[in-house]
């Protein structure tokens, strides 16, 4: 983003005096938020018969380019006529299960799926890109219980533990269903939110693979006792859910989204508890499946995926307030249906992936 919007930016916050407000209860603060709006022309077409199945995560790289993982084994009987043999019509084929695209929409490269060496998911879930350019994938089969490491053009570096049983949330030679995957270059490591089958963080040497450290809620051992679920006004969950989301923010805090119980967690890169912050506590189906931060210098705010609502929820960084959203349910473009993963870029925009029915990538830009 060009320094004099940022400037603006920075004003707009002053003005509002939005910083100087703490304590308060959940609640919309309209006029304080940055607003967004959806870019119907991005991203361009994909190219002859290809088609994406559910996209369940997107991630940007530190050139700007949008990396996209989509599940070729979900297309619908009627997507794929034409890899039939012999070919019905001429829809379609399933794109491959990683995608570039640069800034402009544009489709760079595509590659994925089972190889020699390495143990492809069964149904992919994860993609992030580290600050070596390298990509990581995870899936949430009840078989997938490892990640794997790429490359950006797809040439295999890594597996970090294998596909089968887990061995549950203490384990540190394997995964469960590992959920999201974040980078720290300042300790060389690789944190995974761990996940659908596990209740934990989990962290690895990002060269290696080894085993490093792994937390729970409030940053207490994880157990996979059976817990209550999420009910509206009970006593918080002392364990994970599903952490569903892991992202670090420049001052060196993690945030971890427990999907199932409302909550946004923060820790220090150790697993020190900070704090919780709660979406929504009326939602029953989980209302926080991603955030990121916005790109102001303070990362002031917090944009939170409600797959649940079908819209992004601004919040203070600082305190969790809502302050804005945008969004609605929908099939057309700038609403949303099964909302599942964001990315942003150094622009501030930020793209959305939609798992479910919805199988597309959207970007809105930062008015």
């Amino acid at each position: 983003m060009q320094k004099s919007m940022w400037t603006r930016f920075a004003a707009m916050f002053a003005a509002s005096g939005i910083l100087a407000i703490a304590g308060c209860a959940h609640q919309s603060m309209p006029g304080t938020a940055p607003e967004y709006k959806v870019d119907a022309a991005w991203p361009k077409p994909l190219k002859g018969d290809l088609i994406w199945g559910q996209v369940s995560s997107v991630a940007v790289d530190r050139y700007d380019h949008v990396w996209v993982l989509h599940r070729p084994n979900t297309l619908l009987d009627d997507d794929k006529g034409a890899q039939q043999k012999p070919p019905v019509n001429r829809c379609c084929v399933a794109a491959p299960a990683v995608m570039e695209f640069d800034q402009a929409g544009n489709f760079v490269q595509g590659w994925g799926g089972p190889g020699e060496g390495y143990d492809w998911p069964k149904n992919e879930h994860g993609i992030h890109v580290d600050w070596q350019d390298n990509v990581w994938i995870s899936g949430n089969d009840p078989a997938d219980n490892h990640l794997l490491k790429f490359t950006r053009d797809g040439k295999f570096l890594l597996q970090i533990c294998k596909p089968g049983k887990s061995e549950g949330s203490n384990s540190r030679t394997q995964l469960g269903r590992p959920a999201a995957i974040e980078s720290d270059a300042s300790h060389n490591e690789i944190l995974v939110g761990d996940g659908y089958g596990n209740r934990r963080v989990i962290v690895f040497n990002a060269t290696t693979g080894a085993y490093k450290r792994h937390w729970g809620a409030y940053g207490a051992v994880p157990s996979d006792e059976k817990v209550a679920a999420y009910k509206p006004g009970a006593a918080p969950s002392k364990q994970f859910g599903n952490p569903h989301c892991v992202r670090r923010t420049r001052d060196g805090l993690l945030y971890v989204c427990d999907r199932p119980n409302n909550r946004i967690q923060v820790f220090l890169n150790d697993g020190t508890y900070v704090r919780e912050f709660f979406i929504d506590p009326s939602t029953l189906s989980g209302p926080v499946a991603d955030i990121v931060t916005s790109r102001d210098a303070g990362e002031r705010f917090l944009f939170a995926a409600d797959g649940s609502n079908s819209e992004i929820n601004i919040l203070r960084r600082a305190d969790g307030v809502k302050v804005g959203s945008f969004g609605r349910p929908g099939r057309m473009a700038g609403e949303f249906r099964s909302l599942h993963n964001m990315a942003i870029d150094s622009n501030g925009d930020i793209y959305t992936a939609e798992a479910g029915y919805g199988r597309r990538v959207q970007k809105f830009k930062l008015q």
